[in-house]
């Protein structure tokens, strides 16, 4: 949500404004990481995998076209971001989006799709 501060107008000492509140620093530098995970098309592609379930490091590389390696690289950068959890079933990891990016996603791709 976005924060206001309210301001007396110059003309009209009675009335006020609302005037928009920057993002602190720290907020917008956060921010900025979020968004910069979607800056990668690899990523792009496999969170939209993971937009439709909870799938393993195999399952997705298979899907998406890249290597292992590949995608076990991305998806310590999306663990890192907390942007997916995990869950372990003996070796097997498993990913899940995390619920606020999988409707960012969606927000963007209908953003895309619908210019």
């Amino acid at each position: 949500m976005l924060k206001y501060q309210v301001m007396p107008t110059k003309s009209k000492p009675n009335r006020h404004i609302l005037k928009p509140l920057a993002l602190d620093e720290h907020t917008a530098a956060h921010v900025a990481e979020l968004f910069g995970a979607f800056s990668d098309t690899s990523r792009v592609r496999i969170i939209s995998v993971l937009a439709a379930g909870e799938q393993n490091v195999g399952a997705l590389a298979d899907t998406v076209g890249l290597s292992q390696s590949a995608v076990s690289h991305h998806m310590r950068a999306l663990r890192q971001l907390r942007l997916v959890q995990t869950r372990k079933n003996g070796r097997q990891v498993f990913y899940t989006l995390d619920a606020h990016v999988a409707a960012l996603f969606q927000s963007g791709l209908d953003h895309v799709r619908h210019g």
